[in-house]
Parts: C-alpha cells; sequence; structure tokens
C-alpha cells in the first residue's frame, strides 16, 4: 500500500473520530448547557499546551531535516570521492588505471543496483559493498609510483578513497531512523493530548466549528506523518535516492 494512501487514510480517520466524538457528546448535553460558562483556565491551559507541542512538533520536524539534508551530503560525498579517484587515476600506467577504475565501477553498480535496495528495506548496509570499497583502497595503496608525476597523484588518491570511506560509514549510520522511542511517544501521546483538549471548550456541532476541530486533526496528523517520513532518510516515500552516483557514474 502506497504510504501516501496510508496518510490519506490516516488523517481521514483522525477526522472521522474527532468529528464522531464531538457529535456525540453534543447530543449528550443538556438543552441548559452554556458554553460561555468554561473557565478561563481552561482555556489558557489549551492554550499552552498547544503552543508546548507546536514548540516540540517543529524541533522534531527540523531534527530530521537536518538529517535527511545531511544524508543527501553523504552520498553526495561518497559519489565525488569516488568521481576523483577515477579520474586521478589517469596519471597511472593503463594496467593500474583500467584496473582501479574497474574496481569503482563495480562498487559503484553495486550500490546502485544491489545495496540500494537492502539499504531501502533492511536499513542496513552489506558487507559485499564493504569488501568492495575494500578492493578499491588495497589497489590505491597497493601501488608504488615510478616517478614523481605519479607519486604527485598517490596521496590525493589515498585521501579520496578515505573521504569515500568515510562518506559511507556515515551513510550507514543514517540508513536507520533517527528519532528514539521515547521522543515518538512524546509526540504521539502530545498529539493526543492536543487534539483531546478541543473537546473542553465545550464546541458545538456548527459547520465552522465542526470544520475547524477536523483540519487540526488532519494538521497534527500530516506532521506527524512528515516526522515519520524524514525519520528515516532512504527508507521512505520522500527519501534520499542513488541519483548523485549515476548522475557521476552514468555508465555503470
Amino acid at each position: 500500500m502506497s504510504q501516501w494512501l496510508v496518510l490519506t487514510i490516516a488523517m481521514a480517520a483522525v477526522c472521522g473520530v474527532v468529528l464522531a466524538i464531538t457529535v456525540l457528546k453534543q447530543r449528550r448535553i443538556g438543552a441548559d448547557d452554556d458554553p460561555s460558562e468554561t473557565p478561563d483556565v481552561i482555556e489558557y491551559m489549551t492554550m499552552m499546551v498547544g503552543v508546548v507541542y507546536a514548540i516540540v512538533l517543529g524541533l522534531a520536524i527540523a531534527g530530521v531535516w537536518e538529517a535527511r539534508s545531511a544524508a543527501e551530503d553523504t552520498v553526495r560525498t561518497e559519489a565525488q570521492a569516488l568521481h576523483e579517484v577515477s579520474t586521478r587515476v589517469a596519471a597511472y600506467p593503463p594496467p593500474v588505471r583500467d584496473r582501479i577504475r574497474s574496481d569503482v565501477d563495480a562498487y559503484v553498480g553495486y550500490i546502485i543496483h544491489k545495496e540500494w535496495p537492502v539499504m531501502t528495506e533492511q536499513q542496513r548496509l552489506t558487507q559485499r559493498g564493504t569488501d568492495l570499497l575494500a578492493k578499491v583502497r588495497s589497489d590505491v595503496i597497493g601501488y608504488h609510483p615510478r616517478n614523481d608525476y605519479e607519486g604527485q597523484s598517490y596521496q590525493p588518491l589515498v585521501d579520496q578513497v578515505g573521504v569515500a570511506d568515510d562518506a559511507r560509514n556515515n551513510r550507514a549510520d543514517a540508513a536507520g531512523s533517527t528519532l528514539p522511542g521515547v521522543v515518538w511517544f512524546g509526540l504521539i501521546a502530545g498529539a493526543a493530548v492536543t487534539i483531546g483538549l478541543i473537546f473542553t471548550l465545550q464546541i458545538r456541532r456548527s459547520a465552522r466549528e465542526l470544520l475547524m476541530a477536523a483540519l487540526f486533526s488532519a494538521l497534527i496528523a500530516f506532521l506527524l506523518f512528515l516526522v515519520w517520513d524524514f525519520d528515516a532518510p532512504f527508507s521512505r516515500a520522500i527519501s534520499t535516492g542513488s541519483g548523485a552516483f549515476t548522475d557521476l557514474f552514468p555508465h555503470v
């Protein structure tokens, strides 16, 4: 089932629950009930809870968005470092140059076609990808430059392989969820409390009040979906793709 369909169903369900409770609650209210008798302290508490939850929810969205942006930067850094290796190795003899480029292409091809689906579905990297990158590192470090021209390219190549390896480790760290379970408990409990406080204000069955209650609950559900989606940068609907690799290695 599409995650956007799940979001639509969840928002509709939240709206339906809120409206149903509102209508049922209204039917049980006597004719002599006066909504103007709502204590001012309840209105104040409702406002403060809403403000506090909005701050917490905003911080959660900002945090997962920053994590997603960092994941995109990590992918670009890894792809660019490998591209630099393929380019700078032109100073080496043809057999060495071709072997290194072939190993880089093998690693990139495996990342795009094999490891990326595993990372998306299981939120982890593969040992095969680690071994292929280790082979690239071994090829680069194992060659001994024969002259100054090759020597000038040796250390930059070693550095770029190190950058790619570090970016791969960062990509492994970003493959899973970034928010701990206790934060999710707070977000969901806060949403329940915030929506539940709607009923303390004695809203009526007027079209305007029902519409505002439904829109408010749908907004909370949508924002929680955004946090959940951004929480795993590589795994969900708005995910970070392997476009950086395919752009720099179109032949793979």
